[in-house]
């Protein structure tokens, strides 16, 4: 007699991230008394890393921001120093990935800035940048560093183009002229050879930043993209968006073929933007919306479901934005795995919350922390623009993090002018100004 082996699959895949859980800082390790931005532009308006908070203020005339070091809780004195050299709102903050010391800003101005904050933070207000970028003709909303190179920034503007900077010379080197509209979103592949970005078009767009070419785009009737991120090397992407019936949803696609979502989910009937972050390390998916206090999260799988949902963080504390600390910043000795810092606009908190992978062992946790992308660039700004492309320089969290920066950034003072990148005048062909453009 045969004796039929049958194969049994749970339906629910036994997962190390299942039991994660949020655990909001006690009082005393949260900041207080911050004028946060009252700006409605969809945007963070904070960055973090492991040194530095970086939080955009309120401020009348001109724009600004405060950098506290990130141990120093409790109530800010509101006399606390600014960086403050922007005519304009700021409405876009980032720091380097490789100098902890360097954040970029963009703003309403039309310009975006380099500044230096000193080790121990500010002393007095900050005026003077190390580099100001002029190229855009009309405001910034958004700025991001590439993940791998040395000195190169990407700025989106309400021109309706994308202009990459190389910092080395403080010129744009290249400009992405494919949007009809303003640009919602950027996020690259783990090696910063491929760019994606969602649009006020509708459009979500898969591009090629070096020569700008368009290499998948899609226009998908059923789901309105707003924000879009790869999912590290897996060869997806995330966006989040609206429904035809206006509820939220998310929509999982293959990079190279967006003709149609993979799959599609809906979250709620919410109304406030849906911002993703994804950890590529633990392979989990963040979404956290904006006017809400939930922050739901998945694990992300090659294959079916290829989402699974874990759990859903909540708090009544609404969030305006959201900012995500570097993992060589995180405890690895409490087994965190994310840590976010909330902004609540009308208590002027900064909330750290903790994402955190319940272990009973008090040893180094090598399976939820893998090597992960570090604080050395893998390419100089010249070897990128040349066409190297070149992963992260991998670290290991076990031995915590401590190591000196010994980088600066030498560029010669830019006059306010136009430009010119790939032969085309910068100011000519500008869009013209849509109502929800007035500046102040």
């Amino acid at each position: 007699m045969t004796v039929t082996k049958m194969s049994w699959r749970p339906t629910y895949r036994s997962s190390k991230f299942r039991n994660v859980y949020g655990k909001v800082a006690n009082r005393e390790h949260c900041f207080e008394g911050i004028p946060i931005t009252k700006n409605v532009h969809d945007n963070h308006f904070c960055a973090v890393n492991a040194k530095f908070l970086a939080i955009v203020t309120e401020s009348a005339g001109g724009g600004s921001f405060v950098v506290i070091p990130v141990t120093q809780f409790g109530r800010i004195d509101p006399h606390y120093p600014k960086v403050c050299g922007h005519q304009g709102k700021v409405l876009d903050i980032k720091w380097n990935p490789f100098h902890d010391n360097i954040i970029a800003s963009c703003s309403e101005d039309s310009s975006v800035r380099i500044w230096e904050i000193p080790d121990e933070g500010l002393r007095r207000n900050l005026t003077e940048p190390v580099l100001e970028l002029y190229g855009h003709s009309r405001r910034v909303g958004l700025i991001e560093w590439h993940p791998t190179t040395s000195g190169i920034l990407f700025s989106a503007g309400y021109d309706y183009k994308i202009l990459i900077w190389n910092l080395e010379i403080g010129e744009p080197v290249k400009m992405i002229d494919c949007h009809t509209d303003v640009v919602l979103c950027m996020s690259f592949n783990t090696e910063g050879s491929l760019l994606a970005t969602s649009c006020k078009d509708k459009k979500l767009r898969v591009i090629e930043p070096r020569s700008g070419k368009v290499l998948q785009e899609a226009n998908f009737k059923n789901h309105k993209v707003n924000r879009v991120v790869f999912l590290g090397n897996m060869k997806r992407l995330l966006t989040t968006g609206v429904s035809r019936w206006n509820t939220r949803q998310i929509a999982l696609w293959d990079q190279e073929d967006l003709s149609m979502p993979i799959i599609e989910e809906e979250i709620d009937g919410l109304s406030g933007l849906l911002f993703p972050f994804y950890d590529a390390d633990t392979h989990m998916l963040y979404l956290a919306g904006k006017g809400d206090g939930n922050i739901r999260y998945y694990e992300i799988t090659l294959e079916k479901p290829y989402l699974q949902y874990l759990m859903e963080f909540r708090s009544p504390a609404p969030q305006k934005g959201l900012g995500v600390m570097p993992k060589h910043g995180l405890d690895v000795g409490a087994c965190e795995v994310f840590r976010f810092y909330k902004l609540v606009t009308l208590k002027g908190l900064i909330e750290p919350i903790s994402m955190i992978v319940p272990r009973r062992s008090e040893t180094y946790q090598e399976d939820i922390y893998p090597m992960t992308p570090g604080t050395e660039p893998a390419l100089s700004a010249d070897e990128w623009l040349s066409g190297i492309n070149r992963g992260p320089v991998l670290m290991s969290l076990k031995e915590g993090y401590n190591r000196p920066n010994k980088l600066v950034f030498k560029a010669p003072v830019k006059e306010k002018k136009g430009g010119v990148v790939n032969g085309i005048d910068l100011l000519e062909n500008v869009p013209p100004r849509t109502e929800n453009e007035v500046l102040p």
